[in-house]
């Protein structure tokens, strides 16, 4: 059973009520200053995030929305200190870390004029694809392993934290491919992890959880969402194994993409804000849920998103592919979470 979800954004707008639950939403609408891009030179670092962006074929969509980041860096002077990607690296085939797709779709499209900093990366359904008898996403564990990009996939699973340099949060990157309802680990074109391989991923998290936390923040990210308000709707697989280690250790963000919209969810009780962004160049999906049903956000439009931390305070931004920030809200070590737009 889903958790319950808090009142959309519009309605915590109209109402401006408050919750008293450890993750619940305080405060109402702080006006325009909230909608303003960041200025370089505060104590906050910088991390940008997209998922289901390598779009095959004339990637229109892509090529404006990393237009829009680009401009979204330069207008506030930022120093982003990292990417995530969020998953659905590449669509269509890739092939080999050879392939051209590299240079136009990831290289140049992001490059590193503006975005001089790692781009951590994790493996969607469209990465567990074979392209010429591999999968693809071990084409994108070899092209990290030359050592001669920012992408950075280390391995299907990892830890990092952030920034390098004195770091405020911590991130599990997970893969979130693990086998279907009924036990299968291949649907059409698309393969999974074998059910060994999500037994042995689910205990190394468990034991990364269970490690003291440096940081005052704490963050996993899987391509799939546990909760979302988009077509594929919400993993009941993944809600099993995750759910209650997200509650047990009071993970601040679970961060994700998968459904080609832009999302970010409240439950009620629940420590763990729910943030998707899934837009980032691929074609976009239709809600299935309204946020006035489950919110605060939820919207189908092409974008981006922006993590700004310090040691007392996340705010976490959707961007659209014009450069406006379309919702934001800020989230203490507490998880006390504040609607800014």
């Amino acid at each position: 059973m889903s958790p319950t979800p808090l009142v959309s954004r519009r309605l915590f707008l109209r109402q401006t009520l408050a919750f008293s639950a450890a993750s619940a939403l305080t405060g109402a609408l702080t006006g325009c200053d909230s909608l303003k891009i960041p200025v370089a030179g505060t104590d906050a670092s910088h991390m940008l995030m997209l998922g289901d962006w390598g779009a095959d074929g004339a990637h229109t969509d892509q090529n404006r929305v990393a237009a829009a980041m680009q401009a979204y860096v330069k207008s506030g002077n930022l120093n982003t200190q990292a990417l995530m990607m969020l998953g659905d690296s590449f669509y269509g085939t890739l092939g080999s870390v050879n392939s051209p797709r590299w240079s136009e779709q990831f290289e140049q499209m992001y490059p590193s004029a503006v975005f001089n900093c790692p781009a951590y990366s994790i493996p969607g359904n469209h990465d567990y694809i074979y392209d010429d008898q591999a999968l693809r996403f071990n084409v994108e564990l070899a092209y990290a392993a030359i050592g001669k990009s920012r992408w950075t996939m280390p391995s299907r699973f990892y830890r990092y934290t952030f920034p390098v340099v004195n770091p405020v949060l911590t991130v599990i990157a997970l893969d979130s491919n693990i086998p279907y309802a009924d036990g299968s680990t291949q649907s059409g074109a698309f393969t999974t992890m074998s059910d060994a391989q999500r037994k042995a991923q689910l205990a190394w998290l468990t034991e990364e959880l269970a490690k003291p936390l440096t940081t005052p923040f704490l963050a996993l990210a899987g391509h799939h969402p546990l909760y979302s308000d988009g077509p594929h709707g919400d993993n009941a697989r993944l809600i099993q194994d995750w759910d209650a280690l997200l509650r047990k250790y009071n993970v601040h963000l679970y961060l994700a993409g998968h459904d080609h919209d832009l999302q970010h969810l409240e439950f009620e009780g629940h420590p763990t804000s729910f943030f998707c962004s899934g837009s980032g160049g691929a074609g976009l999906y239709a809600l299935t849920k309204q946020e006035t049903e489950r919110g605060p956000y939820a919207q189908e439009t092409f974008g981006f998103s922006h993590l700004e931390a310090t040691a007392k305070l996340l705010t976490l931004r959707h961007v659209d592919s014009t450069g406006t920030v379309v919702h934001a809200f800020t989230k203490s070590p507490e998880n006390k979470v504040e609607i800014l737009t």
